[in-house]
């Protein structure tokens, strides 16, 4: 049976684990990328959480970000590659220990918000990402905006890929995703939301804003955990998928 996996951002909270849909969405998704304490999460939450996801049976990934609290890690910096190479080993290599720790291998990287749209576009800052992976851990996969640097630039350093797909987000005629500072940045309709991520999968496309078919590739789908009807969306799509003749799995 044909397969997709489904990956969810976690662990962005502070101290108080239990705040948000971590603990009942981990029954609808297959990998959980979980922040590295710069754009948000520390010590204790990155700890527990990967502990009820290899309870669960879901992949664990680390989750690097810029160092940006206050910003929640999705405003731009002008970090160089060095740089961002630097907190992503930095982020990677705390995650990695913690579920060594925990008698288990790290499974993927996904970076967050700002430093996942910087390099979808800029070749360098990719580069740097898909190499502080290898370092950390060559068998790594990294998950990557479909179609972009992030994702060519880890096949050429020798890294398995995960071409990752939005169920949420409206996306731009180049398959970039339209700028949340857009009004038509985020899909709220469940069944507008869903009806994307089966033509992903299925038909190997998506309609822009502008109303272009755009070719896409789609290994795994991000649900947005933070949003007031995640956990009800993840349940609707998954029942979708599996009436699909799909499985949930991770890569």
């Amino acid at each position: 049976m044909p397969s997709i996996d489904l990956n969810c951002d976690m662990g962005e909270s502070f101290g108080v684990w239990t705040i948000g849909n971590d603990i009942a969405l981990m029954d609808y998704i297959s990998s959980a990328n979980i922040a590295c304490g710069f754009h948000a999460g520390d010590a204790s939450v990155m700890r527990k959480t990967a502990a009820l996801a290899l309870q669960k049976g879901v992949a664990v990934g680390a989750h690097p970000g810029l160092p940006d609290l206050q910003g929640f890690g999705r405003r731009n910096m002008q970090l160089n590659a060095e740089e961002v190479y630097d907190i992503c080993l930095y982020q990677i290599g705390a995650m990695l220990n913690i579920v060594k720790a925990l008698g288990a291998k790290l499974h993927h990287v996904k970076p967050h918000g700002a430093l996942y749209n910087m390099a979808a576009k800029d070749k360098k800052l990719a580069q740097a990402i898909a190499q502080a992976t290898k370092d950390s851990q060559p068998d790594l996969v990294l998950y990557g905006l479909s179609g972009s640097f992030l994702i060519s630039e880890a096949e050429n350093a020798g890294l398995t890929t995960a071409s990752e797909v939005f169920a949420d987000r409206t996306y731009q005629n180049d398959g970039s995703l339209t700028p949340r500072s857009e009004t038509n940045a985020l899909i709220t309709d469940t069944d507008t939301a869903v009806a994307q991520v089966i033509r992903m999968v299925k038909e190997k496309h998506v309609i822009s804003t502008d109303r272009r078919v755009v070719p896409i590739k789609a290994d795994t789908i991000c649900i947005h955990g933070d949003g007031p009807h995640a956990l009800a969306f993840a349940q609707i799509l998954s029942q979708k998928i599996k009436t699909e003749q799909l499985l949930v799995k991770a890569i």
